[in-house]
């Protein structure tokens, strides 16, 4: 009975607060004065602030359902557009499309502490988004002003070093998602003169990391990763340094997935060092492979290889072939492979046989909309696919997500926008190496 009285209670708090809620975005939406838009704005927040991502759910039910375009303004402004399509017409027909909730969110991004409080509030979306499809347009809103808010001409790249914030490197630690930093001392190592950290900012977010990319400066083109993140390694002399290799790239924050960050840092980056290190010839990627294995081994018998884009039927055989070698030298199992002990006495031709499989789903499947991700971001930001190397990543991830291999992307910066336009064409972009494999 108790029990009853205070879920009762919560229920009549939570419609009170939703109400409330309600009543203040009417208000924000129809308020006149900047400064009076303010104060309605930062109470409004105080009151988002306050709901977890159930009782949110009930305030976006409010936005799709109230907020939404009137469909009749728009059929009439359309028709209008489509009568006489001048400047006039097209400006009303936009106007009649546009959400009132986008305006909605817009004030709220004026108070202060308003844009990291909308990312909140899209991360809460997320969430919710699986169980809640009919939020799907909230979503689109939400992603569509934050694309322009964090337009890469309004963010601010910086080089993080040993001397940041202590508050700063530990958010490093906390987001690295490629290669886990074991504690201040690995992390101290990757930030010597020899390994760089950079990252982008936004001004209303001056000590909060948007995305960071972390590169090592050596004199050729890495084939494995144990070497660059050894926090033990003595670091190297500038003289020495003529590659630049990225190997890692990690976001920090989940409110903007899908807001294209990453293609731009490692441009801007790339940009940054050239200048400043003229001494650089090369800059590439060491790159994990994070679909290769549950590729190869969704289904025992094999891919369905005459189903890739651009194989020939030679091709095809070799890699039947390859596929079939693995399987014979494994006894059938290949999840074998993504085991250490497997590799103490691994024979060449397995790992050749490896090689050929990989730079198929590299080549052949990274186009598809069900390509690779690593694979897909790189190539598609005018990449080319320069190296597959074996043994790159022995620890247990990358032997469970590729079975240690890993692979070098060149950054070409005279060519990256053709490299990308031939991609969204169907085509990667490949080395005499790499197409050597097939």
């Amino acid at each position: 009975m108790l029990d009853e009285i205070r879920q009762a209670a919560t229920r009549q708090r939570q419609a009170r607060t939703l109400r409330a809620l309600v009543q203040g975005s009417h208000k924000l939406l129809s308020a006149d004065g900047e400064s009076g838009g303010l104060v309605l704005a930062a109470q409004l927040l105080d009151r988002l602030d306050a709901f977890d991502d159930t009782e949110i759910g009930a305030w976006f039910d409010h936005l799709a359902r109230e907020l939404d375009p009137d469909p009749q303004q728009v059929l009439a402004r359309a028709q209008a557009y489509a009568d006489k399509p001048d400047a006039a017409t097209l400006v009303a027909l936009t106007q009649a499309v546009e959400p009132p909730r986008q305006e909605l969110l817009r004030r709220l991004n004026r108070a202060p502490g308003g844009t990291k409080a909308i990312l909140r509030l899209r991360r809460q979306l997320l969430r919710l988004l699986p169980r809640r499809p009919d939020l799907q347009a909230i979503e689109a809103d939400l992603l569509h002003l934050l694309a322009s808010w964090f337009n890469p001409g309004f963010l601010q790249m910086r080089q993080v070093d040993w001397n940041a914030p202590a508050q700063l490197l530990e958010k490093l630690i906390v987001h690295e998602a490629v290669h886990a930093i074991d504690g201040w001392d690995d992390l101290r190592r990757r930030l010597q003169p020899d390994r760089r950290c950079f990252a982008f900012f936004h001004p209303q977010l001056p000590d909060e990391p948007l995305i960071f990319v972390e590169v090592a400066l050596l004199p050729e083109m890495p084939p494995a990763i144990a070497p660059l993140i050894d926090k033990g390694a003595t670091p190297m002399a500038a003289e020495r340094f003529r590659v630049a290799a990225f190997y890692s790239i990690s976001n920090c924050e989940p409110g903007l997935r899908g807001v294209s960050l990453g293609n731009f840092l490692i441009k801007t980056v790339a940009q940054h060092l050239q200048r400043e290190l003229p001494r650089l010839r090369t800059f590439c990627t060491l790159s994990p492979i994070p679909g290769f294995a549950a590729w190869l081994l969704a289904d025992p018998a094999g891919p369905d290889f005459s189903a890739l884009n651009g194989l020939r039927k030679p091709a095809v055989d070799a890699l039947r072939e390859a596929f079939a070698h693995l399987q014979q030298s494994q006894r059938g199992e290949l999840q074998a492979l993504q085991h250490a002990a497997a590799w103490q006495a691994l024979p060449a031709a397995d790992e050749a046989a490896l090689q050929r499989l990989c730079a198929a789903y590299l080549l052949h499947h990274s186009p598809t909309p069900r390509g690779d991700p690593v694979a897909r971001f790189h190539l598609d930001n005018g990449a080319r696919l320069e190296r597959i190397n074996s043994r790159g990543n022995m620890a247990p991830k990358g032997l469970r997500q590729s079975f240690g291999l890993m692979v070098n992307y060149l950054y070409d910066l005279d060519r990256v926008e053709a490299n990308h336009t031939r991609f969204r064409q169907g085509e990667v972009v490949r080395s005499r190496a790499a197409a050597s494999l097939l």
